[in-house]
């Protein structure tokens, strides 16, 4: 497990995966263990913790924030890749791509069966790291990581993938890695940016008219742009999973913003309405969130 954040720390502990993060994190698990507290329970895990990964392993499971994902795969040494499925838990839509540019490099070249890369993404969950090594997950229903790969076939995807099959973890697998990361992209990409640019949570966007509006009319864009790039979305579909989602919920986005840390926006919003001028659809309403957004962001 590369990045031990909410996702990551809270995977960690449900798998037994060896632990993969900073100094500070390491030291952190190796004193008190990994803790996840979920539903009132507490359990705490003594996973392998490392600062670098040498050791081959054949599933690499990556939580990082979209920003942090080069200087994360630099504990990675190219050698323990060799044959390995990495997957990227990680929002927006350039990074698969990013990932795949960088296994260009000359010392992947050199393994016997180069890495191959799955899209994913996870939903259904809301789970923080308030401190190094403690992890809080907030939702009762078991988390669901959707994947899919260009680079193998399904059924060893699904072998590879078996690691994540435990209590708490669902697992399914979709048929494109465009599916994977519109699935999310498009609500999120709206998400993002009114929850950063307005400083309030998603009931209270929800409930007030404008803003609501601004919402829908910036779904409707990224649903569009998605069905550009041959990924079927409805914008009453994505509009029925925010009207689901908790008066008090935020994003991280406008957390880390909230808190002076850097944000994801670009990573989120900023990669659809890009995606919205590479594929010549427009996107008025998303981008101008988006900029909103991004003058309270440090």
């Amino acid at each position: 497990m590369l990045g031990l954040g909410g996702i990551g720390g809270m995977l960690a502990v449900r798998t037994g995966a060896i632990c993969v993060g900073t100094e500070r994190t390491v030291g952190a698990i190796e004193e008190r263990g990994l803790t996840l507290a979920h539903g009132g329970l507490t359990t705490v895990a003594q996973p392998v913790a490392v600062t670098r990964l040498e050791r081959p392993v054949s599933l690499l499971v990556v939580c990082v924030k979209a920003y942090d994902l080069d200087a994360a795969l630099d504990r990675v040494d190219s050698a323990a890749l060799d044959g390995t499925l990495v997957l990227l838990l990680l929002n927006g839509l350039e990074h698969v791509d990013a990932l795949r540019a960088r296994f260009e490099d000359a010392s992947y070249k050199l393994l016997q069966v180069p890495p191959a890369v799955a899209a994913g993404s996870i939903g259904r969950v809301s789970s923080v790291s308030p401190e190094p090594g403690f992890v809080v997950q907030g939702t009762a229903a078991a988390a669901t990581i959707a994947a899919a790969s260009r680079d193998i076939d399904r059924e060893r995807l699904t072998g590879a993938l078996a690691p994540l099959d435990v209590p708490g973890i669902e697992v399914a697998l979709l048929d494109s890695e465009e599916e994977v990361l519109w699935e999310k992209a498009a609500r999120m990409a709206a998400l993002a940016a009114a929850t950063v640019a307005s400083g309030r949570p998603v009931g209270a966007l929800r409930n007030d008219p404008a803003w609501r509006d601004r919402m829908r009319a910036a779904l409707e864009e990224a649903v569009a742009v998605a069905a550009a790039d041959r990924v079927a979305l409805t914008g009453a579909e994505q509009w029925a999973m925010i009207e689901a989602m908790p008066n008090e919920l935020t994003t991280s986005a406008a957390r880390d913003a909230t808190a002076g840390r850097p944000t994801e926006l670009d990573a989120i919003t900023g990669s659809v309405v890009r995606a919205g001028v590479r594929l010549g659809v427009p996107t008025p309403a998303l981008a101008a969130l988006f900029e909103e957004a991004r003058c309270r962001v440090p």
